[in-house]
This record gives structure tokens, C-alpha cells and sequence, in this order.
């Protein structure tokens, strides 16, 4: 088990260890030969690191803590600026490009809340992709069946196994379509996706800045709940456990089971069972928006839209330089005009529309993370058509989310030993805190 923030801090506040100790620990794990650290992080900074968590242990014993990320080792996405280090984004294309200037407003917060930022974490090339992959600078794997080489789900690939791996206490990435989602499922993590207004985007090199969002790789609910707090500037307190007796959830079959794995239906169906036999109301509802995605996306859909326009002028001159499966979904944002899109942004505002309404009364809508267990890396290369149809699958439960503008938790909710199932707890947008609460009660009921 990994241990949550509040028990580190428990650790540090009782002397048994210290923000530099942590830190040193951190770094020799990331730079341990045998381990995956050189394909997890494009950037370590070890001198910065033990300087902040010398200045983390001096506040300590001066009675001093700014929060409860105070001297934790954090890895940030090779997305975030983080002043004085360029910002690759995953990608050979940026290798040589000007160091930042100041951190992202969210990197500033964690640095201000005491955190010990150690480098950043490796990525899709340009986060587009939910499969982890990247020829640039190498693909880390799931810690799980590691023997077999799996993926660690993207584009966050190097923050979810930075933590799954004991490296850092924690990893902020981003999430477009379930770049934080996906490698939380895949890695045995908990992930939050907020809503993405709450968390400002500045220093952050986009992907499609109207699905765009920041969120935690962690331990635990509460530990995102720490991290997304501090993210958003909030003031806010730990979830709340509900009663079992007072929650009402709702499920799906809209589009969200099918193809479904054997293993994560049954690990799925087991947990509602779970979650029913303890109390709590789970009820079947039609979401026929939901089947609708997949055509309103069939030529890209707004982020490959967004990334297109991005992304155009460097396509034009330098396209070799870039992954060829990353331009390639670039390239195909080229057939929505400006017309397309504004009709698509009208869409999906009577989209959301409808989805906001099947989920009314609810608590919390929860569906698999991810309908497959983190296949081989060598399945997903074997072809173009098997790297297409296996990422369009990954990212399909989480993508419905992004295009809802909602946040989601994904939780494991697996048995030990068992490949990792992630379970999704989603709301509309604004409920944040709300499905943190139900995400925090399910998590205590499943550990019971």
C-alpha cells in the first residue's frame, strides 16, 4: 500500500523522518538503474529539490508547515512551466525551446504550499493519446505484470508511475480525455479530474484548452482532495463520508460497457454488488448522449480541432520531427472549418444539456474507468490499426467527462494482486466537492 499524504505528514510531524530524507528517497528511486525512472521523467532536478526540502525541514522545526503537501516529493507533467526548465511537452521539437520564464500559476501554488517539485514526469508527445507512449524519450511501464510490459495509460504516463512506483508522494498531470484517469486505472491510483474552471491554465502548454483540465495522481480521495484544493486556491475541508443509506448513484449500458474486458465486468459488477449489499442505492438510466459521441467526434472532434490549429505551422515545417501517430490525429482536425466547429460548440452545449438532466437527483454517475486492463506495449505497436482501435477504446469512458465539462474521480477497485480496475465517480460541472465526498464514502465502504 502507498502511503497517503496524511501519513507522511503524521511521519514527518512525529520526527521519523524529514522533508530531505523523503527527498533523497525520492531521487535515488528515480535514478535507481534497475528501475523506470529514466523513462518516467524527462527532467530531474535534484539540486532544487534538496535545497527546498532543507528550507521544508527548517520551517518544520520552527513550528511551521504552509500545508499538507509540506516537503512531499511531487512530480509535475512535462506540460507545467516550471521556471528556469524548458517545457518539452513530451516532444523532440521542444527540446531546445527557451526555458520558462515563471512556474504556471498551479506549479507556483504547490511550490508555495511547501511541496518538493523533483522534475518533470514523461508524456504522450503533446498529451495526445491515451495510451502512454513516446518515442522520444522512452514509454515507462505499469507496475503491474511488469514482466509483460504494459502501458501506463497517457498522456500522464510518467506522473501515474511516478507515484505508482514509491518515486514521489504524488503527480499533477493533465486531462483532456483521461490523461489523468487512465493511468490512475492502470497504475492503481486514484485520480482527480476537476471541473476546468476551477483551475487556472496559464504556463500550461495546451492540447484543446476548452477540454483541458488539471488534476492529481495520488494515493487516495483525500489525498487529490489536498491537492485539487491548493490547485484551485480553495479553502476547503477533507471529504466527508455519506451514509450508504443516503447516497443514490446511477449506472449505465449506454456505450460506457461495452467491449468490456472479463475481468474489469466482473471486478465492475462485483463493486456495485458491493457498494449495494452496504447500503447504497445504485439505479440503471439510459444516456443516449452517450452513443451519440462517438459520430459527433468521428472527424476529430474539437480536440483534434484545437490541436490542429495549435500545432499547424510547426506540422507544416518540422511534421518528421513529431510522432508520426500523434501528427497523424493532428492532421485529421484539418477537416472541421470554422463553421463545423461553431456548430459543434452549439451541439455541445445541448449535449451537456441533456446528460446534466438523466443525472439530476443523483448523487454520482459510476461506470469502469477503462472498459480493458493496460494492454501489452507490444500489442498497441503491432499495427496502425491496433494502436487506433485500442486508444479510441481507452479513451472513450473518460473523453464523455471532458465533453460534459463534469468532474471524475477514478479509484481502484480491484482485488490485491489482481490487474488494476479503475472505477469512475463522475458529476457535472461545479460538483466537485460533492463527488469527492461520495467518491471518499465509497472508498471506505470498499475497504470495510
Amino acid at each position: 500500500m502507498l502511503p497517503t499524504i496524511l501519513e507522511l505528514q503524521e511521519r514527518l510531524n512525529a520526527g521519523e523522518t524529514s522533508a530531505v530524507a523523503l527527498t533523497e528517497q525520492s531521487l535515488a528511486r528515480i535514478g535507481d538503474p534497475d528501475g523506470e525512472g529514466g523513462s518516467t521523467f524527462t527532467q530531474v532536478w535534484p539540486e532544487q529539490a534538496l535545497a527546498a526540502a532543507r528550507a521544508s525541514d527548517i520551517l518544520r522545526q520552527a513550528g511551521l508547515s504552509r500545508s499538507a503537501l509540506e516537503g512531499l516529493p511531487i512530480s509535475v507533467k512535462d506540460l507545467f512551466d516550471v521556471a528556469g526548465k524548458v517545457t518539452k511537452a513530451g516532444s523532440a521539437l521542444r527540446r531546445n525551446a527557451p526555458p520558462a520564464e515563471r512556474h504556471a500559476t498551479v506549479v507556483g501554488r504547490l511550490a508555495q504550499a511547501g511541496a518538493i517539485l523533483v522534475g518533470h514526469s514523461n508524456m504522450t508527445e503533446f498529451a495526445f493519446s491515451g495510451l502512454g507512449l513516446n518515442p522520444h524519450y522512452g514509454t515507462p511501464t505499469s507496475p503491474w505484470d511488469r514482466a509483460s510490459r504494459r502501458i501506463p495509460g497517457g498522456s500522464s504516463s510518467g506522473a501515474g508511475v511516478s507515484v505508482a512506483d514509491g518515486m514521489v508522494a504524488a503527480a499533477l498531470g493533465t486531462d483532456t480525455g483521461g490523461s489523468v484517469r487512465i493511468p490512475s486505472a492502470f497504475n492503481g491510483l486514484t485520480g482527480f479530474k476537476p471541473t476546468a474552471a476551477r483551475v487556472p491554465a496559464d504556463g500550461i502548454f495546451p492540447l484543446a484548452a476548452s477540454l483541458d483540465s488539471t488534476g492529481p495522481l495520488a494515493a487516495s480521495v483525500n489525498c487529490c482532495a489536498i491537492i485539487d484544493a491548493i490547485l484551485a486556491d480553495e479553502d476547503r475541508p477533507l471529504p466527508v463520508a455519506i451514509a450508504p443509506g443516503r447516497l443514490r448513484l446511477a449506472t449505465t449500458t449506454s456505450l460506457v460497457l461495452d467491449d468490456m474486458e472479463e475481468h474489469v465486468r466482473d471486478t465492475f459488477l462485483r463493486t456495485l454488488e458491493r457498494l449495494r449489499d452496504r447500503g447504497v442505492s445504485i439505479e440503471e438510466i439510459d444516456i443516449p448522449e452517450f452513443l451519440e459521441l462517438p459520430r459527433i467526434n468521428r472527424h476529430g472532434g474539437m480536440v483534434g480541432a484545437e490541436a490542429y490549429a495549435l500545432h499547424r505551422a510547426d506540422l507544416a515545417a518540422h511534421q518528421d520531427i513529431y510522432d508520426p501517430r500523434v501528427a497523424a490525429r493532428m492532421l485529421r482536425g484539418k477537416a472541421l472549418d470554422c463553421a463545423d466547429y461553431i456548430d459543434l460548440l452549439a451541439l455541445r452545449q445541448r449535449w451537456i444539456a441533456g446528460v446534466e438532466a438523466r443525472l439530476h437527483g443523483y448523487d454520482a454517475l459510476l461506470m469502469p474507468t477503462v472498459p480493458i486492463v493496460a494492454p501489452t506495449i507490444e500489442s498497441v505497436q503491432a499495427s496502425e490499426e491496433a494502436y487506433i482501435a485500442t486508444n479510441a477504446l481507452i479513451l472513450r469512458n473518460c473523453s464523455l467527462i471532458n465533453f460534459l465539462d463534469g468532474c471524475a474521480l477514478s479509484m481502484p477497485c480491484h482485488e490485491p494482486g489482481q490487474a488494476p480496475v479503475g472505477l469512475t465517480v463522475a458529476g457535472p460541472a461545479f460538483s466537485d466537492a460533492h463527488v469527492l465526498d461520495v467518491g471518499r464514502s465509497i472508498e471506505a465502504l470498499l475497504a470495510g
